[in-house]
């Protein structure tokens, strides 16, 4: 709720051109997060247990993904997933606003249905096409998004993945 709010407040003053690219931001970061969500379910674990044999840095990170695959992707597809629905409706609601103070001769429910049109069809047509490549490159993206977050950890000492526990095998 506070961030729609935050996003509402910064985008009801926004220039429209301004608006329409953090919508492209906001849709971008649900395609490119679900993409991530995908990779990991996707991947498997074989090659990064060879890198971490061979100290590659990131591949012990890789791991942690890859053995948290579900909660990984949960949090990767559905709620970083439902975070930019929400942020990319309030956005398009935000250009429509904008957009009646502009000199136009469209109405505003024919607007409302175009962008809302726009704002699924760009959500929905990318996902589509990321899980084509999610899948297709999966260890590339699963290692690339370890070594990120392997970045993160060493610079901030933020355990982002927490490491799996070992079961006891009496």
């Amino acid at each position: 709720m506070g961030i729609s709010v935050f996003s509402e407040a910064v985008l009801s003053n926004a220039e429209v051109y301004f608006a329409f690219i953090i919508l492209l931001i906001i849709i971008s970061i649900g395609v490119f997060t679900d993409i991530i969500g995908i990779s990991v379910t996707s991947a498997s674990e074989k090659p990064f247990h060879a890198m971490a044999a061979n100290k590659v840095e990131g591949a012990k990170f890789a791991i942690k993904l890859l053995k948290n695959a579900g909660p990984v992707s949960n949090f990767c597809n559905d709620v970083i997933g439902d975070i930019c629905g929400i942020l990319s409706g309030v956005a398009g609601a935000s250009i429509i606003i904008n957009l009646k103070t502009l000199p136009l001769s469209m109405s505003r429910p024919l607007l409302t249905t175009i962008l809302s049109g726009l704002v699924a069809a760009l959500t929905v047509g990318g996902k589509a096409i990321g899980k084509g490549i999610a899948i297709n490159n999966a260890h590339i993206i699963v290692f690339n998004t370890a070594r990120f977050l392997n970045f993160i950890h060493k610079k901030t000492g933020i355990d982002i993945i927490p490491s799996p526990k070992i079961k006891d095998k009496r």
